[in-house]
């Protein structure tokens, strides 16, 4: 049974940080490649970061760029997503996904609020 299971979210104030993680099961993560997604209320989801599956090479939205890090361990089958400076803009829900071809696994997403 394949999942994706994302924590980490929570209520910021504007200026910190939080560190996303997404646990894979059920699937050979360490041939997918892994992406960050967030779905702000009212807007569409959006790419926010990717990695490869070897971890070589990362790409990231314009908007999160020198921001945001991903990172994945496929030791732990894990990818990460350290989000610093965070903005109010930032407030989203964000989702995990692997991707390898046209198979594409989703997580349920976890939270963030930025917001003093």
């Amino acid at each position: 049974q394949v999942q994706l299971v994302e924590s980490g979210g929570g209520l910021v104030q504007p200026g910190g940080s939080l560190r996303l993680s997404c646990v894979a099961s059920g699937f050979t993560f360490s041939t997918y490649r892994m992406r960050w997604y967030r779905q702000a209320p009212g807007k569409e989801r959006e790419l926010v970061a990717g990695i490869t599956s070897a971890g070589g090479s990362t790409n990231y939205a314009d908007s999160v760029k020198g921001r945001f890090h991903i990172s994945r361990d496929n030791a732990e089958n894990t990818v990460y997503l350290q989000m610093n400076s965070l903005k109010p803009e930032d407030t989203a829900v964000y989702y995990c996904n692997a991707a390898y071809f046209v198979i594409n696994y989703w997580g349920k997403g976890t939270p963030v609020t930025v917001s003093s």
